[in-house]
């Protein structure tokens, strides 16, 4: 099991966003969670990869863990190349590994004409292949995706679930989160967050 959480709750004050949430995630599946803007799911997401602290609770995860959040968290005046250079140091990956992935990950969503610009001159929609990259660029066994393709092109839409089914195929765990799933026969399994419950 690469991930699980049991009996997670959460609460801002008198508002209870998180009130009982329990899953699994299996090691080659991908698992979509839906609900609405401002239902908690960016608050689930923060909570599991251990940017939040739960109230009460458990979460076992197996493995490493990619998190692409839903705003990509860049800086403005260093390029592409440069982030890339960023996150591997973070990440403790090594020169050759660093090359071999950020090429494959520029290819791969189309942006290496854009390695050496700034992100302040980069499309929204630019930069979102690059905080997505930034998420797969340590190979994780757990991908954890926060409206991943908010602004992507259909080019690029197509691209990343192509991807997400050879990271399947790897073995890897996909969590993706949104308020809108259109392509609910790619997904394993999906849950509805309302009322601060998963059905």
């Amino acid at each position: 099991m690469i991930l699980n959480t049991e009996h997670i709750a959460k609460s801002f004050g008198k508002n209870k966003v998180l009130k009982d949430i329990s899953f699994q995630l299996k090691a080659g599946s991908i698992t979509g969670i839906v609900g609405e803007n401002g239902s908690g799911k960016s608050v689930l997401m923060e909570i599991i990869v251990g940017a939040r602290s739960a109230d009460k609770g458990i979460i076992n995860r197996n493995g490493k863990i990619g998190y692409c959040p839903q705003r990509a968290l860049l800086f403005p005046h260093l390029t592409v190349q440069e982030h890339f250079i960023y996150f591997s140091t973070a990440y403790g990956i090594g020169i050759d590994q660093l090359k071999r992935r950020s090429e494959e990950l520029l290819l791969r969503f189309n942006y290496k004409k854009y390695k050496q610009e700034k992100i302040i001159n980069l499309s929204g929609g630019t930069q979102q292949k690059l905080n997505l990259s930034i998420a797969l660029l340590h190979e994780p066994d757990l991908l954890i995706l926060d409206e991943p393709y908010n602004g992507f092109d259909w080019d690029t839409y197509q691209r990343f679930w192509n991807y997400t089914n050879h990271l399947k195929k790897q073995g890897c765990a996909i969590l993706i989160v949104t308020h809108l799933l259109s392509e609910k026969e790619r997904l394993d399994h999906i849950y509805e967050l309302e009322n601060g419950v998963l059905v």
